[in-house]
């Protein structure tokens, strides 16, 4: 199915994921992020995306500045979401919602998403009544098109879409490696999305960087193919599948920017040979048996650690100690914890709130023994 079919306005089926934007010094670095914007807009795309947790507000601000000031606003579109920590009642989601476009620097959002559901949140936004409110919302000319954002099995998904057919399209974590997998169904909940009609907006194409620093033998099975880099093998077989309006990639620098655009201002579907290579590359992942840790930063930015513990970080030494081996993944373990305030892995008290946040729903309390273990 064609994305013209969808939403025409929409420019390619490639867009800027606003959650992981270039850094100084704790802030985003506006001159590098006007560039990159520049870039993506002169190859001819138009999406953005954004949510007010990202970057701890500072992706929304960003926004406003590197964009909506400096292009006409039909020049590009825009998302934004409504996320479980920012409403605690129905009376909440107007004035939030108010704050966003003046955090954006806009007067609507192009699309509005119910924020990473799953069959806990979901129930907090019918008693909220989000659905209506912002559908509501899109009656008054606010929102352009209503969607979610979603992040548990199909079966749940099914029962959400069947509840609420006003939804237009579904953002989904959709990559090679999650295809198949048991605890996140990407195949599954693609497919209900086709049964309902919907289409897709693809988030972490490329796992969380997961796909493009590759093990050393998978790596290896890419490289023989002589093409691109791995980060466009895992965004063109994102984009490969019929409902895929969108995929999204966060970007933290111009070359990455640069080097996506490459695989997608063109874009062709990855053919047999490439397919084959990528399914190798699964193979190889599933033997590792690592941590699915997306590095979304929720536990960090939504839970608020009691401890301070920078989780993604800590499983991302573990996942590079199975992986590569390395001497210096103990070294990274260390200067993790040293930072003001940043707690060790076996100072977790077990609350458990990084967990109620965690879209990929893992066991972080039993991971963290795990990391103890090895490190401490």
């Amino acid at each position: 199915m064609e994305n013209s079919k969808f939403f025409t306005e929409i420019h390619g089926n490639f867009g800027f994921g606003c959650m992981r934007l270039p850094m100084k010094n704790g802030r985003v670095d506006y001159a590098e992020f006007c560039q990159m914007a520049d870039a993506f807009i002169n190859a001819g795309f138009n999406y953005f995306d954004t949510a007010h947790g990202y970057i701890g507000g500072q992706s929304e601000t960003a926004i406003r500045d590197c964009v909506a000031k400096r292009y006409d606003r039909s020049k590009f579109l825009l998302t934004n979401k409504l996320t479980d920590p920012y409403f605690k009642k129905q009376e909440d989601i107007r004035p939030f919602f108010e704050k966003q476009l003046a955090w954006c620097g806009v007067e609507y959002f192009d699309f509005y998403l119910m924020h990473a559901q799953d069959r806990n949140n979901y129930q907090k936004f019918k008693k909220c009544r989000a659905y209506e409110t912002c559908y509501a919302l899109k009656q008054e000319g606010k929102i352009r098109h209503f969607g979610i954002s979603f992040h548990d099995k199909a079966d749940v998904l099914d029962m959400i879409l069947t509840e609420h057919p006003e939804i237009e399209i579904v953002q989904i974590q959709f990559n090679y490696v999650d295809y198949e997998d048991a605890s996140v169904e990407s195949r599954k909940v693609y497919e209900v999305c086709e049964k309902h009609g919907k289409p897709v907006i693809v988030m972490e194409p490329v796992k969380g960087g997961s796909l493009v620093n590759l093990p050393e033998e998978a790596d290896q099975v890419l490289r023989d193919l002589h093409g691109g880099s791995n980060a466009s093998y895992a965004i063109r077989f994102a984009a490969s599948f019929p409902y895929i309006a969108m995929v999204l990639s966060g970007m933290s620098n111009m070359e990455q920017m640069q080097d996506n655009l490459s695989a997608m201002k063109d874009f062709q579907p990855l053919n047999e040979i490439e397919m084959e290579a990528v399914q190798k590359v699964c193979g190889i992942f599933r033997n590792l048996n690592l941590i699915p840790c997306t590095s979304c930063r929720y536990c960090i930015e939504e839970s608020e650690c009691p401890k301070g513990i920078r989780i993604p970080d800590l499983f991302a030494a573990l996942n590079a100690h199975e992986a590569f081996h390395n001497w210096n993944t103990a070294y990274y373990y260390n200067s993790v914890i040293t930072g003001s305030g940043h707690g060790k892995a076996s100072e977790c008290i077990k609350c458990g709130k990084c967990e109620n946040v965690c879209p990929q729903h893992l066991p972080i309390r039993e991971l963290l023994k795990d990391v103890a273990r090895t490190f401490e």
